[in-house]
């Protein structure tokens, strides 16, 4: 009779076959169980009070000791961190370590596909301290800001002069005026925004269409008059000679980010906006075979717009090779026309299914194999392929989103289809809410009158923006790379965020957030790369002014705390868990230097 694992269970001989078998189920389960929930596991929401602590955990809180200070010799960056020749290059108050390694940048063999423009991270980074611009104050309070900001915050004068007949900025004693112009704005931004409304009913702000990329979006009026309608929108443009393009941005408290579509992906997921926008952006999107396009249909949403207003939409040339790369991607021209001033646009649609990819006589491009949708876009060559749409876990394709704000708390289109994933999102949701509403906003001496550009710096799935979302202020949320990638999720909430590894600088000016959050980020940051770095980073984007507030271990909190004293933050603590430092004006004295 042949053995079997029914025979072995119901007999019992061959006793040591019988125990490997019963051991070999166990390890199977034991791994199958272990590999569908270990990534669910770092999402467990906390309690919503602090647990109790232990009395040795009680005796740690109770001697920390907040004047404890490091002994660091701080001095300011000059240009020899830059490695730029003169202040012609770089105006050391605006340095951003991985946009202004000029060493790494006159080493480059090509500057054709923008490769200048792209990240290259000094090693190891400067330990130095951004000095501040002669004359800095505390900047102007939303929504004031929209439309006027300190001249002596971003002393760049250059688009004024450069841009005068389009009316981006102007200056007005001390302070630069936002009239609401730009290169394709004859009438104005609101006229602009209107246009667009009439020209395609269909794409309906904020219900429908709620999160937005600008392409090249110079000043950011363009996202700064939609977050009249409830839509938020990333402005994004490279650190180039349009002077401070970015920082304005910033300074007036719109969403903006440093960013160029050169030789790598954009830190952004796949299916990620419902709407992309570009005005006269100087792109070449057939540049490469045609490859920057393909890095717009990958992080745009199936069935989302893509809005180009240019020189070429006017001209109606078939010959045209945007005609034919639109074509091979299957975007759809949904609508096209000129207004009286000669303004033209016109309006593309991506297919939200396989039929048309599926006809095309000529699979080029050809379709992205599944394999690179596992990888994360931080420092990811472009690709040549048009990327797959998104289906769930029985491989149907996903619809789009559910109208705002509904879809900020519904569950996300991108959620894993694991059985405990809804609610483990539920419930980090509630967290959140409650975390907010009882100690961020009511515990801590935090000025929210004053807070307008925040960023999450470990984001998890966005609970933390989603809790702050009837404040008038907006959240850059963070993924680091080397957390589990949650970006899709926020996007599909209709919020905003990007990729990030914080052993670098990010991709954004000095003094340019409000307030940082962090929630058990320097776990994992430790093992990397040395927290001073961090702190030294978190000083340089963060405003004099600004908060950061921490929820770590107390381990954690008692190696930043005398870091953060040693750049003068006045720092507390809240329930043992909760450090909130204050950055002041102070930077080293050029003695110090």
């Amino acid at each position: 009779m042949p053995i079997s694992v029914a025979n072995l269970f119901k007999e019992r001989k061959y006793p040591f076959l019988f125990t490997l078998s019963i051991l070999f189920i166990s390890f199977t389960i034991l791994l199958l169980t272990n590999s569908s929930y270990s990534h669910l596991s770092q999402f467990q929401p906390p309690p919503k009070s602090p647990p109790k602590k232990s009395e040795s955990e009680k005796e740690a809180v109770a001697n920390v000791d907040l004047d404890l200070s490091l002994d660091i010799k701080w001095r300011k960056c000059d240009l020899n961190d830059t490695a730029a020749a003169s202040t012609a290059a770089v105006a050391v108050e605006d340095y951003i370590p991985c946009l202004d390694n000029w060493k790494a940048i006159k080493e480059l063999k090509s500057r054709k596909r923008m490769e200048h423009r792209e990240r290259h991270c000094p090693s190891p980074s400067p330990r130095c301290l951004v000095p501040l611009p002669s004359g800095y104050k505390v900047p102007v309070q939303w929504p004031k800001s929209r439309d006027m900001i300190w001249y002596s915050n971003v002393p760049h004068p250059k688009l004024v002069e450069y841009k005068k007949d389009q009316n981006w900025v102007r200056k007005s004693g001390d302070y630069f005026i936002f009239p609401g112009g730009g290169t394709q704005f004859k009438h104005g931004v609101t006229s602009y925004i209107g246009y667009i409304e009439k020209t395609l009913p269909a794409i309906r702000w904020r219900k429908h269409i709620r999160v937005i990329l600008d392409v090249g979006c110079g000043v950011a009026s363009f996202g700064g008059y939609l977050l009249d309608k409830d839509v938020i929108t990333m402005s994004f443009a490279p650190k180039d000679e349009h002077e401070a393009q970015i920082q304005f941005a910033l300074e007036r408290g719109i969403p903006a980010t440093l960013s160029v579509i050169g030789t790598q992906k954009l830190t952004f997921p796949d299916n990620a906006y419902d709407l992309i926008h570009c005005a006269r952006c100087r792109v070449h999107w057939d540049g490469d075979g045609g490859k920057p396009l393909l890095e717009l249909n990958r992080i745009l949403r199936p069935g989302g717009y893509f809005i180009w207003s240019a020189t070429p939409v006017y001209q109606n040339d078939e010959k045209d090779p945007m005609v034919a790369l639109t074509a091979s991607v299957c975007w759809k021209v949904v609508a096209k026309t000129v207004d009286s001033s000669g303004i033209g646009l016109v309006i593309y649609q991506k297919p939200s299914s396989y039929s048309c990819y599926e006809q095309r006589k000529e699979q080029r491009p050809p379709l992205c194999d599944q394999k690179d949708k596992q990888n994360v876009s931080w420092y990811e060559p472009l690709s040549y392929c048009v990327s797959r749409l998104p289906v769930d876990n029985k491989g149907n394709l996903l619809s789009w989103p559910k109208p705002w704000p509904q879809r900020l708390t519904s569950k996300p289109l991108s959620l894993s289809s694991e059985p405990d994933a809804e609610d483990i999102f539920n419930e980090d949701t509630k967290h959140w809410a409650a975390l907010v509403s009882d100690v961020y906003l009511d515990g801590l001496a935090i000025n929210w009158e004053r807070i307008r550009n925040v960023m999450d710096m470990n984001a998890g799935y966005g609970g933390f923006a989603a809790a702050l979302n009837e404040l008038p202020l907006w959240v850059m949320n963070v993924v680091p790379i080397d957390a589990q990638d949650t970006l899709s999720i926020i996007f599909d909430r209709g919020l905003i965020g990007v990729y990030h590894d914080w052993c670098e600088s990010f991709n954004t000016y000095p003094r340019t957030y409000d307030l940082l959050h962090s929630s058990f980020l320097f776990r994992g940051l430790e093992q990397r790369c040395d927290i001073i770095d961090v702190a030294v980073e978190m000083d340089r984007i963060l405003r004099p002014g600004g908060y950061l507030l921490v929820q770590d271990t107390m381990e954690t909190i008692k190696k930043l705390n005398p870091i953060l004293r040693s750049l003068h933050w006045s720092t507390s603590l809240y329930q043992g868990q909760f450090l909130i430092g204050k950055k002041g004006f102070w930077r080293p004295s050029e003695r110090q230097n």
